[in-house]
């Protein structure tokens, strides 16, 4: 029955946050695609800019809410019917979870009911996070938080947070829990922070040139 724990792990978060609560939301709001609009990203800051504080609002409770399921989800399945806690860190198994975050982002960067066109998976990714080990969570957001306060660039607080998910992730295995499993966890929150930084290679070149807009300004 493990087998079908594993499908699990790699369908069930990208199938759930392949839902982007963004291209649906300007959809029902305006009728027009979200990704042909400000940006063109279909994630919480666009919406933020194009279509007000209402609509962002529902997207941040739809990206936080389908991440953090499908991980629970992935969880749930690998307990009940595999036998095996996930959540135990002097166990081999940690980065069952961790690869359900890496799939969380994916469906959310690259989902199959939109042409694989999506967000950047900043939102999935946090949430995910947090279902995965909380105290990771909490500095990568923190660190996120100091960066775009001081900087007001959302999408640098974004990229050099996703940067240090696997050096916070190294950290914690290897000196803290004690995790068996920490290279396996760290190879793969670098490939998670890898994917997010790759999705914002169009901020990044704003960033170079001082062309990104900061929070709080309006799309043209």
């Amino acid at each position: 029955m493990i087998w079908i724990c594993y499908i699990a792990m790699i369908a069930v978060p990208y199938l759930l946050s392949g839902i982007n609560t963004s291209i649906i939301v300007a959809k029902v709001k305006t009728g027009k695609d979200i990704r042909e609009m400000g940006s063109g990203n279909a994630g919480l800051t666009n919406t933020l800019r194009v279509l007000g504080k209402g609509a962002a609002g529902v997207v941040l409770l739809g990206d936080v809410s389908k991440a953090a399921i499908a991980v629970l989800i992935v969880r749930l399945i690998f307990l009940f019917v595999g036998g095996v806690n996930t959540m135990d860190r002097a166990s081999d198994m940690t980065w069952v979870e961790n690869v359900a975050v890496f799939m969380s982002i994916v469906g959310h960067c690259y989902p199959v009911y939109y042409k694989f066109k999506g967000g950047k998976g900043v939102l999935a990714s946090i949430s995910a996070i947090f279902v995965y080990d909380w105290r990771i969570a909490c500095i990568l957001l923190s660190i996120f938080i100091i960066i775009v306060s001081f900087t007001r660039y959302v999408s640098l607080g974004s990229c050099i947070a996703s940067s240090c998910y696997f050096i916070v992730s190294f950290c914690y295995g290897m000196f803290i829990d004690g995790d068996p499993a920490f290279i396996i966890n760290t190879i793969i929150s670098a490939f998670c922070g890898g994917l997010i930084v790759f999705r914002h290679r169009e901020n990044i070149k704003r960033l170079l040139s001082h062309t990104e807009k900061k929070l709080g300004e309006k799309a043209k």
